[in-house]
């Protein structure tokens, strides 16, 4: 007589595949071969108008240097307002959020955002005891 556990063992592992992203209803492969033209329409309307205005200096000089970049190399700006293009998929960036450079993996559900949505500028507000000056009794100091 087998045992309930040895059937189990012997059943067949059902290996659950990692969708695959799409953008827009096409694979990150087709996205990257689109030129400039072909993506606008598939982008949000706000990040649409930036890129129909040109970039930047700055902006070119990023964009330039992703496209020379390894897959591992990191790249660092202080450009918060740029969009994330297809092409920027795999890079390492590390944006300024102010104080430091915070390094982002560019992923493909990044695409048509900012990079400054993922370099957050202000931290978690941690409540601790009040401070000086800050009660009544805060006031009074000790002689000793």
């Amino acid at each position: 007589m087998v045992t309930r556990a040895q059937r189990k063992r012997r059943r067949k592992k059902i290996e659950v595949k990692k969708k695959e992203y799409r953008f827009h209803g096409k694979t990150i492969e087709e996205v990257k071969k689109l030129s400039m033209n072909e993506l606008l329409p598939l982008l949000p309307s706000r990040m649409r108008r930036s890129l129909k205005r040109g970039f930047t200096k700055g902006q070119q000089k990023l964009f330039k240097d992703v496209q020379k970049a390894e897959e591992g190399a990191i790249i660092r700006t202080h450009l918060r307002d740029m969009v994330i293009l297809p092409s920027f998929v795999g890079h390492k960036i590390a944006i300024h959020n102010g104080n430091e450079f915070q390094e982002i993996k560019i992923e493909p559900n990044m695409i048509g955002h900012y990079l400054g949505e993922f370099a957050l500028t202000r931290k978690k507000v941690k409540h601790t005891g009040p401070g000086v000056g800050a009660t009544r009794s805060s006031k009074f100091m000790p002689l000793k």
